[in-house]
Protein backbone atom coordinates (compact mmCIF):
# COMPACT_ATOMS: atom_id res chain seq x y z
CA UNK A 1 0.00 0.00 0.00
CA UNK A 2 1.42 3.49 -0.74
CA UNK A 3 1.85 6.13 1.97
CA UNK A 4 -0.98 8.50 2.25
CA UNK A 5 -0.54 11.64 0.20
CA UNK A 6 -2.05 14.79 2.39
CA UNK A 7 -2.85 17.75 0.11
CA UNK A 8 -3.42 21.38 1.38
CA UNK A 9 -5.89 23.34 -0.87
CA UNK A 10 -6.43 26.73 -0.42
CA UNK A 11 -9.71 28.79 -1.04
CA UNK A 12 -9.25 32.65 -1.59
CA UNK A 13 -12.38 33.70 -3.43
CA UNK A 14 -13.21 37.35 -4.12
CA UNK A 15 -16.83 36.37 -2.97
CA UNK A 16 -15.89 35.32 0.14
CA UNK A 17 -16.71 38.54 2.19
CA UNK A 18 -19.58 40.35 4.35
CA UNK A 19 -19.37 43.97 4.97
CA UNK A 20 -20.53 44.35 8.30
CA UNK A 21 -20.18 47.63 10.81
CA UNK A 22 -18.72 46.64 14.46
CA UNK A 23 -16.45 48.52 17.27
CA UNK A 24 -13.67 47.31 18.85
CA UNK A 25 -13.55 47.59 22.72
CA UNK A 26 -10.22 48.11 24.18
CA UNK A 27 -10.99 48.97 27.90
CA UNK A 28 -13.82 49.20 30.64
CA UNK A 29 -14.02 53.05 28.96
CA UNK A 30 -12.25 53.23 25.67
CA UNK A 31 -13.74 52.01 22.24
CA UNK A 32 -13.75 53.09 18.55
CA UNK A 33 -16.44 54.64 17.09
CA UNK A 34 -19.25 52.51 14.83
CA UNK A 35 -17.54 52.28 11.63
CA UNK A 36 -17.63 49.64 8.67
CA UNK A 37 -14.74 47.12 6.57
CA UNK A 38 -15.51 44.97 3.98
CA UNK A 39 -14.03 41.79 5.59
CA UNK A 40 -12.34 39.20 3.39
CA UNK A 41 -12.46 35.53 3.83
CA UNK A 42 -10.00 32.63 3.06
CA UNK A 43 -9.17 28.83 3.92
CA UNK A 44 -7.33 26.51 3.74
CA UNK A 45 -8.10 22.53 4.34
CA UNK A 46 -5.38 19.80 4.57
CA UNK A 47 -6.71 16.61 4.28
CA UNK A 48 -5.53 12.84 2.59
CA UNK A 49 -5.97 12.48 -0.91
CA UNK A 50 -8.48 9.25 -1.57
CA UNK A 51 -7.92 6.71 -4.33
CA UNK A 52 -9.73 8.14 -6.43
CA UNK A 53 -7.14 11.11 -6.72
CA UNK A 54 -8.92 13.80 -4.53
CA UNK A 55 -9.11 15.05 -1.45
CA UNK A 56 -12.74 16.61 -0.54
CA UNK A 57 -15.46 18.06 -2.26
CA UNK A 58 -14.35 21.57 -2.06
CA UNK A 59 -16.98 23.08 -4.14
CA UNK A 60 -19.36 21.89 -1.55
CA UNK A 61 -16.37 23.74 0.70
CA UNK A 62 -16.91 27.10 -1.22
CA UNK A 63 -20.33 26.96 -0.54
CA UNK A 64 -20.00 26.58 2.94
CA UNK A 65 -17.56 29.43 3.35
CA UNK A 66 -20.09 31.24 1.49
CA UNK A 67 -22.86 30.94 3.45
CA UNK A 68 -20.70 31.49 6.84
CA UNK A 69 -19.82 34.86 5.27
CA UNK A 70 -23.33 35.59 4.25
CA UNK A 71 -24.81 35.12 7.64
CA UNK A 72 -22.66 38.32 8.51
CA UNK A 73 -23.35 40.29 6.01
CA UNK A 74 -25.03 43.48 5.95
CA UNK A 75 -25.24 43.35 9.96
CA UNK A 76 -23.79 45.89 13.07
CA UNK A 77 -21.64 43.26 14.84
CA UNK A 78 -21.87 42.86 18.10
CA UNK A 79 -20.03 41.09 21.05
CA UNK A 80 -22.16 38.76 23.46
CA UNK A 81 -19.32 37.98 26.04
CA UNK A 82 -17.66 41.05 26.19
CA UNK A 83 -16.76 41.92 29.93
CA UNK A 84 -17.33 45.82 29.21
CA UNK A 85 -20.03 45.53 27.14
CA UNK A 86 -23.88 44.24 28.06
CA UNK A 87 -27.13 43.77 25.48
CA UNK A 88 -30.04 44.71 26.33
CA UNK A 89 -33.05 43.30 23.76
CA UNK A 90 -36.48 44.95 24.12
CA UNK A 91 -39.00 46.62 21.79
CA UNK A 92 -37.49 45.59 18.61
CA UNK A 93 -34.15 46.85 19.52
CA UNK A 94 -30.57 45.90 20.86
CA UNK A 95 -29.21 48.40 23.70
CA UNK A 96 -25.48 48.22 23.43
CA UNK A 97 -24.92 49.36 27.17
CA UNK A 98 -21.08 50.57 26.99
CA UNK A 99 -19.56 53.26 29.85
CA UNK A 100 -23.37 53.71 30.92
CA UNK A 101 -23.38 54.84 27.37
CA UNK A 102 -26.78 53.49 25.56
CA UNK A 103 -26.10 52.72 22.09
CA UNK A 104 -29.60 52.07 20.45
CA UNK A 105 -29.90 49.67 17.24
CA UNK A 106 -32.47 48.13 15.25
CA UNK A 107 -32.76 43.98 16.19
CA UNK A 108 -32.87 43.45 12.49
CA UNK A 109 -29.73 45.33 11.66
CA UNK A 110 -27.89 43.81 14.05
CA UNK A 111 -25.52 40.32 14.85
CA UNK A 112 -24.94 39.56 18.43
CA UNK A 113 -22.33 37.04 18.43
CA UNK A 114 -20.80 34.89 20.89
CA UNK A 115 -17.56 36.27 20.59
CA UNK A 116 -15.53 38.86 23.39
CA UNK A 117 -14.78 41.61 21.05
CA UNK A 118 -15.40 41.96 17.35
CA UNK A 119 -12.24 41.63 16.02
CA UNK A 120 -10.51 40.08 13.02
CA UNK A 121 -8.97 37.55 15.53
CA UNK A 122 -12.23 36.35 16.92
CA UNK A 123 -14.06 36.73 13.50
CA UNK A 124 -11.25 34.24 12.37
CA UNK A 125 -12.20 31.93 15.41
CA UNK A 126 -15.73 32.37 15.16
CA UNK A 127 -15.67 30.63 11.67
CA UNK A 128 -13.35 28.34 11.88
CA UNK A 129 -15.45 26.54 14.70
CA UNK A 130 -18.80 27.63 12.34
CA UNK A 131 -17.08 25.66 9.50
CA UNK A 132 -15.83 22.70 11.87
CA UNK A 133 -19.37 21.93 12.99
CA UNK A 134 -21.15 21.92 9.31
CA UNK A 135 -22.08 18.06 9.20
CA UNK A 136 -21.17 18.31 5.77
CA UNK A 137 -18.02 18.33 6.38
CA UNK A 138 -17.91 14.88 8.58
CA UNK A 139 -17.39 12.66 6.21
CA UNK A 140 -14.22 14.28 5.07
CA UNK A 141 -11.16 13.17 6.02
CA UNK A 142 -10.03 16.36 7.15
CA UNK A 143 -6.49 16.74 9.08
CA UNK A 144 -6.17 20.53 9.56
CA UNK A 145 -8.30 23.99 8.78
CA UNK A 146 -7.11 27.20 8.98
CA UNK A 147 -9.36 30.64 8.27
CA UNK A 148 -8.03 33.76 7.91
CA UNK A 149 -10.50 36.88 7.90
CA UNK A 150 -8.97 40.45 6.80
CA UNK A 151 -10.50 43.77 7.99
CA UNK A 152 -8.54 45.47 5.06
CA UNK A 153 -5.10 45.32 2.66
CA UNK A 154 -2.38 43.69 3.92
CA UNK A 155 -4.43 42.96 7.51
CA UNK A 156 -4.90 39.74 8.40
CA UNK A 157 -5.60 36.92 11.45
CA UNK A 158 -5.38 33.01 11.04
CA UNK A 159 -6.92 30.92 13.27
CA UNK A 160 -5.66 27.27 12.95
CA UNK A 161 -7.40 23.65 14.23
CA UNK A 162 -5.01 20.63 13.88
CA UNK A 163 -6.41 16.97 14.49
CA UNK A 164 -4.24 15.51 16.98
Amino acid sequence: MPPETLTRIEISKEYLNFSAGHFTIFSANERENLHGHNFQVRCAVTAAVGADGLAFDYVLLKRVLRELCDALDERVLLPEQSPYLTLEHRDGMVIALFAREPIPFLARDCLPLPIRNVTIEELAGLLLNRLRARPELAPWAIRAIEIGVSSGSGQWAFSHWELA
